[in-house]
């Protein structure tokens, strides 16, 4: 899988880019055969902003963005955001239709 990291307006430290590729990689874990990822830093006034992208084969892209006073914390919680996406994708679809009545 490829990872990509891009910064606009800013330059996140090493560790912060080890950092955004574990957590592609966790979240890769959850996919089946993922293609690639985006991760994209950007400075905005006094805000910092993440945005992760993650591809797999026959799947839309999966987009998750957060934004906080740090890098650090705008990362965990697009994680969080990811995750939840994937996990969605994976639940199984409810029943529809009305219940049976039990026999009387």
């Amino acid at each position: 899988m490829q990872i990509i990291v891009q910064a606009r307006q800013t330059e996140p430290s090493d560790a912060m880019r080890a950092r955004a590729e574990r957590t592609v990689y966790r979240l890769a874990a959850l996919l089946t055969r993922p293609v690639d990822a985006i991760v994209r830093f950007e400075h905005d006034g006094i805000a910092q902003r993440v945005e992760i992208v993650l591809h797999a084969p026959r799947k839309r892209a999966l987009v998750a963005e957060a934004r906080d006073k740090h890098v650090g914390p705008a990362l965990t919680e697009a994680g969080r955001r990811l995750e939840a996406q994937i996990l969605r994708l994976k639940r199984p679809l409810k029943p529809r239709g009305r219940a049976k009545a039990p026999p009387a």
